[in-house]
């Protein structure tokens, strides 16, 4: 399994709803967060090896209703401290 990262973009008052969607209908959703700035959630997905990003991305993550625009990051590596 692999990360990824995606900022999203909501409608105006559409966040809350965007985010219960996402809750509910993307089982390779593994965290949500409502964030300031640019963006108003960031997700993060793990993705199967083989998987594309894109199409995940835009066939599974921007065709939720209320959702305007995505940024995504894929990730490499994961640290941890301790």
């Amino acid at each position: 399994m692999r990360a990824i990262f995606v900022q999203i973009k909501c409608e105006m008052g559409q966040a809350y709803k965007v985010a219960q969607l996402a809750a509910d209908e993307i089982e390779e959703l593994s965290e949500l967060y409502s964030t300031s700035g640019q963006y108003d959630l960031l997700a993060k997905f793990y993705l199967e090896p083989g998987q594309d990003t894109g199409l995940f991305v835009t066939e599974r993550v921007q065709s939720l209703a209320g959702v305007s625009d995505t940024y995504t990051l894929i990730a490499f590596n994961a640290f941890v401290g301790g």
